[in-house]
């Protein structure tokens, strides 16, 4: 078997909204004294999401209002193996995941900021690399395929949002701090893996810089298994006691 090309790294990194309806998964960040918790999630797509800590805390339960334009992400253009070759232009329509607490959440859940560049994450232009990409490598990741590349970004490089990017860039972070906020010395690369079977970004780590291996590192636990409504409403107060969970 050939081993994926760095074309084939990012069309997975595009297709993460045409892949799975249902996630459950539990996440944790390093080097980030802001995320210091480990997390478990249940998401139903496209507007249900629950978090709680590992331990069974619930944290949030979210129901969004979507239009009815926004049930359904666009058909976008596919290669032959089913990756997607360029995506439809998302001002369109909204593909993006309920968020916990900043963009970071919604962009590991959909990496399409580590394909394609251009001068707003709206106008994406697949002939624009976000990244360059050493060589990809399958690997084991809690248990499922995923694709391992080392990478750094390009000047195309645009994230989902300036102040929460999957990877930590300075030129991004100049735009949206200006002198504060800087790192003390960037990272020289990045490890970044995608699940193969979703497209979800399992994993980032920090090569070098003054703040070596940080990143997070999900574990994929259940996709596409059914979710039902109960399990998107939050107990009403008084009846909540830590560590109850209506399914596991």
């Amino acid at each position: 078997m050939t081993s994926p090309s760095a074309e084939d790294f990012r069309a997975l990194a595009r297709s993460s909204p045409w892949r799975w309806s249902t996630l459950r998964f539990t996440v944790q960040w390093s080097g980030d004294s802001h995320r210091d918790r480990s997390l478990r999630a249940w998401l139903r797509r496209p507007d249900r999401l629950r978090v709680e800590t590992v331990d069974g805390e619930l944290l949030q339960v979210i129901r969004e209002r979507r239009q009815p334009s926004d049930v359904a992400a666009p058909t976008p253009e596919r290669r032959p193996d089913g990756l997607v070759a360029r995506r439809p232009v998302s001002r369109l329509l909204s593909v993006d995941d309920p968020m916990y607490q900043s963009y970071f959440w919604v962009a590991m859940l959909d990496p399409a900021e580590l394909a394609d560049g251009g001068s707003s994450f709206d106008e994406r232009d697949v002939d624009l690399p976000a990244l360059s990409v050493d060589e990809v490598v399958p690997v084991d990741h809690g248990g499922r395929p995923a694709w391992e590349a080392v990478v750094r970004t390009t000047p195309h490089y645009e994230p989902r949002c300036g102040c929460c990017s999957l990877l930590r860039d300075r030129r991004i972070d100049e735009l949206e701090w200006g002198g504060e906020n800087q790192l003390a010395e960037y990272p020289d690369a990045y490890r970044v893996r995608l699940d193969v079977g979703t497209g979800v970004c399992v994993l980032t780590e920090a090569i070098g810089g003054s703040n070596p291996g940080a990143g997070h590192d999900l574990r994929i636990e259940a996709v596409d298994d059914p979710m039902a409504d109960e399990l998107f409403v939050e107990p009403r107060r008084g009846l909540f006691s830590r560590g109850w969970s209506p399914v596991q």
